[in-house]
């Protein structure tokens, strides 16, 4: 095969997979499966919360206002000077007749200070059906409802990938851009063949099937609590299903380090926890399916416009997706895609080289588990 066949064939390989993926989550998201369970039982939502954000009042406040017949919201912050707090409190003040409390204080029992923070809630949730849900989830009214209608006989955990709304600026679109059509689609396009993966955003759990797998402590075997949900129930011979259409996260402003920093962290622990899933996500990028198509094209003139038409038509079948789902669309949605598949490489890259990183202002080490092993082993 010649240098340029072999280009036509990538391109075209690559251009068929990221379109069928698109295909296959534009047929999955928004369709409740049959089966899931409807009748309402009582439920614990556990909230970490961790700093004020933009939108901080607005998503803790939704939490308050869910058309649910028995829930009560759990409050989880690390340290009583967190300045989340005076606004938690006042928000409970304010909605007396909602079953609400905060708790104070984390557990170590892990590297991840978002798990730490969960472990009292958990423990002191008066129901056996839990949520953990993050502070910057926007929940509608049937939050609750969505949640557990995904849930079906062969259900170890239902989760709910965000989904980026009301971006401020470019950045932010370009934030859009990575959660929505690149993110949730492989999430949802993963579940359609079987490989649902856990997203800690919102998840929701029944704590004896949970219990029997060692508890929340036994989130604690990954860094990221969902690796270790996603490989614990499996392990169980149950299945991660997501939510019949992902729940929205109000961004506000972005800056290009915040996204970079975010991101790295992510990919760095997808490296660590699923490497060869992560492997081949470089081919998630549309840069080199066109740098293929301008090869394959002979460069030149030609070259430039075909690494055109596989933009235009990648970008397009993306901007469908959002269009059928309702999700953020603008005129610079192609520019900001075309920036985020530009971040994609360097990003994939320094996943594998990258160990430190920053939660919340707390800094982590993330080694493989080879290097963990090494260290833990080295004499003191």
């Amino acid at each position: 095969m010649t240098g340029t066949a072999l280009a036509a064939a990538l391109c075209l390989g690559l251009m068929l997979i990221n379109l069928g993926s698109l295909a296959i989550a534009m047929g999955r998201i928004g369709r409740t499966r049959r089966g899931g369970a409807t009748a309402p039982v009582p439920i614990s939502i556990v909230r970490p919360v961790c700093g004020l954000e933009t939108f901080s009042e607005e998503t803790l406040r939704s939490g308050f206002h869910l058309a649910y017949p028995a829930y009560e919201l759990v409050f989880c912050v690390a340290r009583a000077g967190d300045p989340i707090v005076p606004l938690v409190r006042r928000l409970m003040e304010e909605h007396p007749g909602v079953p609400a409390r905060l708790i104070i204080g984390d557990e170590r029992v892990s590297a991840n200070p978002k798990l730490n923070n969960c472990v009292r809630g958990w423990e002191a949730a008066r129901h056996d059906w839990i949520v953990l849900a993050d502070s910057n989830v926007l929940m509608p009214p049937d939050y609750l409802q969505i949640l557990r209608a995904a849930w079906r006989p062969d259900t170890g955990l239902v989760c709910s990938t965000p989904v980026g709304a009301r971006p401020q600026g470019f950045w932010a679109e370009v934030e859009c851009a990575f959660l929505n059509t690149l993110q949730a689609r492989w999430q949802y396009a993963g579940e359609s063949l079987g490989l649902g993966f856990a997203q800690g955003k919102s998840m929701l759990w029944h704590r004896p099937f949970l219990d029997a797998q060692g508890g929340i402590r036994a989130l604690g075997a990954e860094i990221a609590e969902d690796a270790a949900a996603t490989k614990l129930v499996r392990a169980a011979g149950r299945r991660v299903h997501l939510v019949g259409a992902p729940f929205p996260q109000p961004l506000g402003p972005r800056r290009l380090a915040e996204i970079w920093s975010r991101q790295v962290r992510w990919a760095r622990l997808r490296r660590v926890t699923f490497p060869l899933f992560f492997a081949p996500e470089i081919g998630t990028s549309a840069v080199p399916p066109a740098i293929l198509g301008c090869v394959a094209a002979g460069g030149g003139l030609p070259g430039g416009l075909a690494a055109m038409a596989v933009l235009g038509l990648w970008y397009g079948a993306e901007w469908g997706l959002a269009a059928r789902n309702g999700w953020h669309r603008s005129w610079r949605m192609p520019a900001a895609c075309l920036a985020r598949d530009l971040l994609l490489p360097p990003l994939w890259l320094a996943a594998w080289v990258a160990r430190g990183i920053v939660w919340r202002g707390t800094a982590m080490d993330i080694p493989t588990k080879a290097a963990a092993r090494l260290e833990a082993d080295a004499p003191a």
